[in-house]
């Protein structure tokens, strides 16, 4: 399966690049059942960071993935991530 990268999960006046929201499916009951998996995003250079999906972020099928080790760089916004 697969996810968009949409944005990073943000505040006012901080960026998190540890988390980001991510465009899984087209309803928040489908969304739903992919809480808990691994996202894997692979960059041009061939590095992979690892993350889990935590929650669901809104109600249009969106949810929040938390990459603890390092956070996504600004160039995987737009892209496709893999959902196992």
């Amino acid at each position: 399966m697969e996810a968009t990268v949409m944005h990073f999960r943000q505040s006012r006046y901080r960026v998190n690049s540890h988390q980001m929201v991510l465009k899984a499916a087209d309803s928040a009951e489908e969304a739903q059942k992919v809480i808990g998996k691994k996202v894997v995003w692979t960059s041009p250079a061939g590095t992979q960071i690892q993350g889990t999906i935590s929650a669901l972020h809104g109600r249009k099928g969106n949810v929040r993935v938390i990459f603890p080790e390092k956070g996504l760089p600004g160039q995987a916004l737009g892209q496709k991530v893999k959902v196992e």
